[in-house]
């Protein structure tokens, strides 16, 4: 697969860290949104930069994009004492999943990436998983993108004026 070749795993897990170290304290940031933070702070900074910040392989599932490597990030960052998963019963039936973050997380990324983190953050964690899932879907990469499938991130760059985060000049 083309797109895990420029993955970042290790830029990968101290986003995922410093995203949940962020937003530990609100109810409402569970898996659901943490993989939505993930996707517009990567497809974001790829819009801004036309650089991939992590690299990371977005899935096109029913509910939103998701990260393909996720859970392998989430098992080393546990393994790594710096996080904890904990699941509760909602009142669907289904499970949800909580993270909490043991240390605080080593920051060795760019100011730029990090703006591009931040910025997702106080724009997007506010939502629950419904929400979020919803806004999601009118993201032009993932319209664009088949079930089940890889999401490309230079969809970006057909995104409606309310997704984008780029200020294009007429030239462009």
């Amino acid at each position: 697969m083309d797109e895990d070749i420029t993955f970042d795993k290790e830029k990968f897990k101290t986003i995922l860290h410093y995203i949940i170290k962020r937003c530990e304290d609100n109810p409402t940031v569970r898996r659901t949104v943490i993989y939505k933070l993930l996707y517009f702070s990567d497809f974001n900074f790829f819009e801004l930069y036309e650089n991939k910040l992590t690299g990371e392989s977005y899935k096109k599932l029913p509910h939103g994009p998701a990260p393909t490597h996720f859970s392998l990030a989430v098992d080393e960052l546990i393994k790594e004492g710096k996080i904890i998963e904990k699941s509760e019963s909602n009142c669907y039936g289904g499970l949800q999943y909580n993270y909490f973050s043991l240390k605080n997380p080593i920051i060795n990324l760019k100011d730029e990436e990090l703006e591009v983190v931040d910025d997702v953050i106080e724009k997007l964690s506010h939502m629950n998983a419904t929400q979020i899932s919803d806004y999601s879907h009118g993201d032009m990469p993932w319209r664009a993108t088949d079930d089940y499938d890889i999401i490309n991130y230079a969809f970006v760059f057909y995104r409606d004026p309310n997704y984008t985060v780029r200020v294009y000049d007429e030239s462009d």
